[in-house]
């Protein structure tokens, strides 16, 4: 069985997620920044970018930015949105990041594109090796899903209708095995002649990991963990109520 990661981010995942909107990212972006203290120029790398919308809100921002993703559907749609080519665009496995040592001046990871692999050891390589790519005393920030809060308010369906499209998308989310668990079908709409074609099924995992097991892997790498807020707003995290986890620090020089 291929991994999940595998299967979901081709083309209907821009159609399932296609209402993210590009201007709340660059506001989000601009305020994280701002607690990462990076000077314009800065290179910067978006490990896991998908469709491109937080890298190129990062180059606006006056960063040198390359974004990395798995998925190359995602990231034509990237370059697609990068009229310019401003950002460098590459595909890679964030477990195994295609940089040398000391490549960048901070690493990102937004909105959750953390967590995917069911072995703590490789979501631990995905931290080795932003530690590895970073310059010494380089910054870092990952952008991750609170559990408890996940916990409290999982909203267990959801249904839709596509505008662009008439696709029709359901997604049904669980808790499985310390896994948030998000199955998703899109079904095609009923054409001039009544016929309907065959609903197409993805699933996306992402392992519930709280502050201290994140602190532990940490801890395993030369990674320094220096604030946590619990949302974009800056508000200080609070384990049992923040809806995000978002950790900053830096590389130990």
């Amino acid at each position: 069985m291929r991994d999940w990661f595998t299967e979901s981010f081709g083309e209907d995942y821009i159609v399932v997620y296609r209402h993210r909107n590009r201007e709340n990212a660059t506001r989000e972006v601009g305020a994280m920044m701002e607690w990462m203290n990076i000077r314009a120029g800065s290179r910067v790398l978006d490990v896991g970018c998908g469709m491109g919308r937080h890298a190129l809100a990062l180059r606006k921002l006056g960063y040198e930015v390359t974004g990395l993703d798995l998925s190359e559907v995602l990231l034509s749609e990237a370059r697609c949105c990068d009229s310019e080519r401003n950002v460098t665009w590459i595909r890679g496995d964030m477990r195994c990041l295609p940089f040398e040592e000391g490549t960048f001046d901070a690493t990102v990871n937004w909105f959750t594109s953390f967590g995917y692999f069911v072995e703590y050891r490789d979501n631990a390589s995905v931290l080795r090796e932003m530690e590895r790519v970073l310059k010494p005393g380089g910054r870092y920030l990952i952008d991750f899903l609170n559990p408890a809060y996940v916990l409290r308010h999982l909203v267990p369906l959801s249904e839709r209708v596509d505008e662009s499209t008439g696709l029709h998308i359901t997604e049904k989310r669980t808790i499985e095995d310390d896994f948030v668990v998000k199955k998703i079908e899109v079904r095609p709409p009923v054409d001039a002649m009544g016929n309907q074609g065959e609903a197409r099924r993805y699933e996306e995992r992402v392992r519930l990991i709280g502050l201290e097991k994140f602190e532990k892997l940490l801890g395993e790498t030369g990674l320094k963990l220096e604030s946590v807020y619990g949302d974009y707003d800056g508000s200080a995290y609070a384990a049992e109520s923040s809806k995000r986890q978002i950790l900053l620090g830096r590389k130990c020089e």
